[in-house]
């Protein structure tokens, strides 16, 4: 057959072909959208043309079996041998040689102490704050496993709520009425009459329109960042920050500039650098993270600096017949020049701060509504548990649906609320007078302490009642002592006080193994001494001779 012949017998066959499509019903459509389709659009032809000879290439492929493994069947002798050979990885690494002698030595509180007298039948909400009643293993004084009774000042029950009897009578009743936990997330069905009453208790106390409580003071702060800062976003936060803000900064992954301990000055350099470098980029958002209290060093900031705006000044200037008045702003702080916004942890500092515990706002007279987002704990000095985020009603209402340990965590139990609200209403209707108290005997421990030794000093605020000591310049350089010899001489303080039946305890934060290499912030050792009003002026200045003179004969027995 030569080539004519094969072309006229193609040619009759396409002819055959076309005759036989044209007898399937239905087919002058598809030739018609095919003819169409290419005209209108031929990258469409060419795609549906790939699906239908990918869907015949899988249809027309050979099957093969999913179960089918490489791996080698052992039989059960072997499966057993195998399983007595392995060795699991411990859970917890093992204890060194000196955390066994630490946790040898560590003292166990087994109960209370008798109390002397029991508490008046008709008492007023200040007599029971005040009573020195030891009904707690946390109270000013507590019994050890040795069968000893010591001065309890490594406790945060600043004010004895944990010896008042009308909270705790009012804890069984919220138990007896609610159960132990709501079992459930506050947005599903763990949102109790209880929560809602402590949110608006804790919002009319520091004067904001609303704000949210938590299950876990620790996770508060770590939770309200990252739902609202996140990648790409910028914070500028203090080098001397705690732990829980740090994991809030990790998971937020926002870009995290910091500036020098308590330095606003440094703060400004750090806010004109991050102006200076987005001028001309996409809009960001920007915070200021700090502490109302540090944790770590117990000291406060300057907030009138950061966040006052001060008033606006009238100045009458005559131009001609017409005299005009100019209305200037005489100074705005680092908060508005710079237009970030505010987070204040003030986990440490409400309860204890201003006259009747609203916090570092009280305290240096600023109004809260200037601090975006005020954080703070329902535990320690309130003897309760859990955390708030105070603010504006959008601020809260953002983080009930963006916070994850709001959202996924189970709610505050409704016997931790319901004393929170109480502890709350303590201290307004005493007007203050366990912190004065409290205060008071601060101002009795820091003089037996700070100004008579020469060894140590205090780098808390004169208000704070937990007390931070730690060893001056001086002593160190002299001795030429590192961090972890300064860590076992304020080791070997604890003990001495707790031989002469003082209980204190030494700062022992996670931050202070990561903070000089990570964050250039370098966290020396510190004994801590925790003031509470169930000691008398007395037992305090007692207490504070025994902690002085055991610092005195453990420094001095140590050579350089």
């Amino acid at each position: 057959m030569d080539a004519y012949d094969a072309q006229k017998w193609l040619m009759q066959l396409a002819h055959e072909l076309s005759n036989l499509l044209h007898r399937v019903p239905g087919s002058a459509i598809v030739l018609r959208y095919i003819k169409s389709s290419y005209q209108d659009d031929p990258i469409r032809s060419g795609i549906e043309l790939f699906l239908v000879l990918f869907a015949l290439r899988y249809l027309l492929a050979p099957s093969y079996s999913t179960q089918k493994t490489n791996s080698v069947k052992l039989t059960e002798e072997e499966v057993d041998e195998l399983v007595e050979e392995w060795t699991p990885e411990p859970l917890v690494a093992p204890q060194t040689a000196i955390e066994e002698a630490e946790n040898e030595k560590r003292p166990i509180i087994s109960g209370y102490a008798i109390s002397p007298y029991d508490p008046p039948k008709h008492s007023t909400a200040a007599s029971l704050i005040t009573h020195k009643t030891s009904h707690r293993p946390t109270a000013p004084k507590c019994k050890l496993a040795s069968g000893r009774t010591v001065t309890n000042l490594a406790s945060y029950n600043y004010y004895n709520f944990l010896s008042n009897e009308a909270l705790k009578e009012k804890a069984i009743q919220t138990l007896r009425t609610y159960g132990v936990g709501p079992c459930g997330p506050p947005g599903f069905y763990g949102t109790q009459d209880v929560h809602m009453k402590t949110e608006a208790d804790i919002a009319a106390h520091l004067g904001v329109q609303a704000a949210i409580i938590y299950a876990q003071a620790f996770s508060t702060i770590s939770s309200v960042i990252p739902a609202f800062s996140k990648r790409g976003d910028i914070i500028v936060a203090d080098k001397g920050v705690n732990f829980a803000i740090r994991k809030g900064l990790q998971i937020s992954r926002s870009v995290v500039k910091w500036y020098e301990h308590n330095d606003l000055d440094d703060m400004e350099r750090v806010l004109a650098k991050v102006v200076k470098e987005q001028e001309g980029k996409p809009l960001t958002r920007r915070f200021i993270v700090t502490e109302g209290l540090f944790e770590d060093i117990g000291d406060m900031p300057d907030l009138p600096k950061i966040v006052r705006q001060l008033p606006v000044q009238r100045i009458a200037c005559k131009s001609g017949p017409v005299a005009n008045v100019l209305y200037v702003i005489s100074q705005v702080d680092l908060k508005y020049r710079y237009k970030f916004r505010l987070i204040l942890d003030e986990t440490w500092s409400y309860g204890v701060l201003g006259r009747t515990g609203q916090g570092l706002t009280s305290h240096q007279n600023v109004d809260p509504t200037t601090v975006d987002m005020i954080i703070g704990s329902l535990a320690g000095p309130l003897c309760a548990g859990g955390g708030f985020c105070a603010g504006s009603a959008e601020v809260t209402e953002h983080q009930r649906i963006s916070a994850l340990a709001y959202t996924y965590s189970a709610a505050l139990p409704a016997m931790l609320a319901t004393t929170a609200s109480e502890t709350i209403t303590l201290l307004q209707t005493t007007n203050g007078e366990c912190i004065a108290s409290c205060r008071e005997s601060t101002k009795a421990m820091w003089a037996q302490l700070d100004p008579r030794s020469e060894w140590v000093w205090c780098t808390s605020a004169v208000e704070n009642p937990m007390m931070l000591l730690v060893l001056k310049e001086e002593v160190v350089a002299a001795r030429k002592w590192s961090l972890e010899d300064q860590g076992r001489v304020l080791d070997d303080v604890v003990d001495e006080c707790l031989a002469n039946n003082v209980l204190i305890t030494r700062r022992k934060s996670i931050l202070a193994t990561t903070s000089s290499k990570e964050y250039g912030f370098e966290m020396q050792p510190a004994l801590k001494v925790c003031i509470t009003t169930g000691l008398s002026k007395k037992e305090i200045e007692r207490a504070g001779i025994v902690i002085r003179h055991a610092i005195t004969k453990v420094v001095k027995s140590r050579k350089a």
